[in-house]
């Protein structure tokens, strides 16, 4: 059998939490590993639990969303955050999305979605609402067009092949897609993506689309 993906949730209503622990745990390949209402007590959790993946509120008491997101990525960089919530606001989003988080939807958001984004993240990718990744996307486009770079050499000494791997990042591709794409192992992709990332200074894949767009690099 196929190992499930552990789950911990952080959400300060209690009403909220219950429900979606009894969601998840009616979704095939989902196991709640806890649950748990503030920041503060969901970075104590993570440490205890080593979920695979938080799926965070982010207004809440004591140690909000982001910095208990910012401190998860900070001490367990293998543990991938899924923020949900009802706010849906450029700050809210940015704020998340540079703490660490790979995924964000607000509470709208089905059962599907969720298990889907939950999914993407595991795998690598980003597992956004699609307004949101729209709203993203414009965001990071105007700034790029603000700062278009000359035309030229890749920037930080990129190779040819890792900006064609930045470039499949900044299109939601995973992992396992970009060696099907370029039609190289898994491992190769990831030796890349180390350097890619080493080179250019980034932290995750957030950080990578930026850079890509930034750069004009996003195909």
């Amino acid at each position: 059998m196929t190992e499930k993906t552990r789950i911990l949730v952080v959400d300060d209503q209690t009403v909220v939490r219950e429900g979606l622990v009894l969601l998840l745990e009616l979704l095939p390949g989902l196991e709640v590993a806890g649950s748990c209402g503030d920041g503060e007590r969901a970075v104590a959790m993570v440490a205890e639990l080593s979920p695979d993946v938080v799926l965070m509120d982010l207004r809440m008491p004591r140690v909000d969303g982001v910095e208990a997101t910012r401190r998860i990525k900070r001490d367990h960089p293998d543990v991938e955050v899924v923020v949900l919530t009802t706010y849906a606001d450029d700050e809210s989003i940015f704020a998340a999305l540079r703490a660490g988080a790979r995924g964000y939807l607000t509470k709208d958001a089905g059962a599907d979605e969720i298990a889907r984004a939950v999914d993407a993240v595991r795998g690598g990718a980003a597992g956004l609402d699609p307004a949101i990744q729209r709203r993203l996307v414009e965001a990071v486009a105007t700034e790029e067009t603000r700062h278009r770079p000359v035309p030229g050499a890749p920037p930080d000494g990129l190779t040819r092949r890792e900006v064609e791997v930045l470039a499949l990042i900044a299109q939601g591709r995973s992992n396992t897609e970009i060696a099907g794409d370029l039609f190289i192992s898994e491992a190769t992709v990831k030796t890349h993506i180390n350097n890619m990332f080493a080179k250019a200074n980034l932290r995750d894949r957030a950080q990578a689309v930026s850079y890509a767009f930034k750069h004009g690099l996003a195909g």
